[in-house]
């Protein structure tokens, strides 16, 4: 139990403590270093699960634990609003009864708790309906020996010492320019996890990540117009983390060079999305290629395998295997071993993303993709890529986007039509911030307009994209 003045408990059996309106300078807690519970306790309550269940009558059981622990900590115009540090864990357990399934999952590790989710479970599936598709992943793919991908690396990080970073954040941020009036805060973060999988198959396995963040949002005024942005960066290892004073400095640059924003005429233009949010143009490619939209039919690249989808230089390919990375895995969801594989090679779709079930309601096997892809990235050509600077002149004249807004995109059809904001471009340059616009087109179209991928590439998250330039999108303004 934790002991301090203003420290309250929040959250329902997650142990998670805030302590809110505290001054910096003050030693919240003893030093705080993300510790992980023995791998081997967590393995033999996975294996004890799976014989429980099979001494209950389940013909096929599967079960995982997830528990991590965390800190993080916010400040806001020099004062400190939050310090967070959580533990929790949870197990869950699916059980196969034939081709019926029940799945139930506990917070509590205690034998009486452990026993009534066997139990749970169990009368789920015996009351099912039959599903042919049900059941574990097939045994000839589990991930019976993998690499050590480097994904631990725990940070010894005091409250006061991860104050004192958020603070040097926030105030290079808000020593930038005299425009930057405000400041919705900075935050640290530190959080260490470890998962465990076990199937009746006899696969037991288990690895553990760590994730640190540091991240810096303000907001820029001028003639009486506000505008807000944002900056942050990731990574497995404390040493990776950008400076505090370099986040807090790119927040602030980008909030003010945001002011004087406003619309330009309906037309079609060439528009290039930045790095930071081409990523979710990859996104809208696994959405449609996700075994769930496939064999429900509700994409539009249904039956597109074998199907010229990109430019012919256009290569997606995943790697979840990558040292380091925030996306890696050495398993899956359901204990299948994890593989580079192209998606798109030569502009081709070569690979839907599947599941073991998803694969079995297609006819197909699976990709090993249960709980999502990892680490995709998008190339174009064999050359370097191009930096931001080419491929601004290489556009000539059109809409740079840096923040896109709503979420009007249909993958059964592949019509797109967004809010946006960015710049407007002449001759390879950017002119003036623009403003309450919408840009619209059809996927299909735009993923064969894609002219070119940056250099820039943004490895933050699970999809890696540099800059992506589409030919032509229709920008609908004044």
């Amino acid at each position: 139990m934790l002991a301090f003045a203003g420290l309250e408990r929040t959250g329902t059996g997650r142990g998670i403590f805030r302590a809110t309106s505290l001054r910096p300078g003050i030693a919240l807690m003893p030093s705080h270093e993300p510790s992980l519970p023995t791998s081997n306790d967590l393995q033999n309550v996975v294996a004890e699960m799976l014989k429980k269940a099979q001494r209950r009558g389940a013909s096929a059981a599967e079960a995982s634990i997830g528990r991590g622990v965390g800190m993080s900590v916010t400040v806001r115009m020099g004062d400190v609003e939050t310090v967070e540090h959580n533990r929790d864990k949870g197990l869950g357990l699916t059980v196969y009864i034939g081709q019926r399934k029940g799945s139930a999952s506990t917070s509590d590790f205690s034998p009486a708790a452990l026993d009534d989710t066997v139990e749970t479970a169990w009368q789920i599936a015996s009351h099912g309906g039959t599903d042919d598709c049900a059941g574990l992943a097939d045994p000839e793919h589990m991930a019976h020996t993998y690499p050590d991908l480097d994904l631990h690396h725990p940070w010894s990080l005091e409250a006061d010492a991860a104050i004192d970073l958020a603070l040097a954040a926030e105030n290079a941020a808000r020593g930038t320019d005299a425009r930057i009036t405000n400041s919705e805060g900075a935050s640290v973060g530190t959080h260490a996890s470890e998962r465990v999988y076990g199937n009746t198959h006899g696969f037991i396995g288990a690895y553990a990540t760590t994730r640190h963040s540091l991240s810096s949002v303000v907001i820029a005024e001028q003639d009486g117009a506000m505008q807000r942005d944002y900056w942050y960066t990731s990574a497995r290892l404390p040493s990776e983390l950008e400076a505090p004073d370099v986040v807090g400095v790119r927040s602030a640059e980008r909030a003010v060079r945001r002011l004087g924003g406003r619309q330009v005429p309906t037309a079609k233009v060439p528009v290039l999305y930045s790095a930071e949010i081409s990523s979710g143009l990859v996104g809208h490619l696994i959405g449609a290629i996700s075994g769930g939209s496939v064999y429900r039919k509700a994409s539009f690249l249904v039956d597109h395998l074998g199907k010229s989808v990109f430019p012919a230089d256009v290569r997606i390919s995943e790697h979840p295997l990558m040292a380091r990375a925030m996306g890696s895995a050495p398993f899956d969801a359901e204990g299948v071993a994890t593989r580079s594989r192209d998606l798109v090679s030569g502009g081709v779709l070569e690979s839907y993303v599947l599941s073991s079930y998803s694969a079995r309601k297609l006819g197909l096997v699976t990709t090993g993709n249960a709980g999502g892809v990892r680490n995709v990235t998008i190339t174009k050509g064999s050359e370097d890529a191009p930096d931001l600077a080419t491929l601004l002149k290489t556009m000539g004249t059109g809409l740079y986007v840096t923040e896109l807004i709503g979420m009007g995109v249909n993958t059964v059809t592949g019509d797109y039509s967004r809010g946006a904001s960015g710049f407007w471009v002449e001759n390879g340059e950017l002119i003036h911030p623009v403003e309450e616009i919408t840009i619209a087109g059809n996927l299909r179209d735009m993923f064969l307009g894609i002219a070119a991928v940056g250099g820039d590439v943004d490895r933050r998250g699970n999809i890696h994209s540099g800059s992506i330039l589409i030919e032509e999108m229709t920008l609908a303004g004044q």
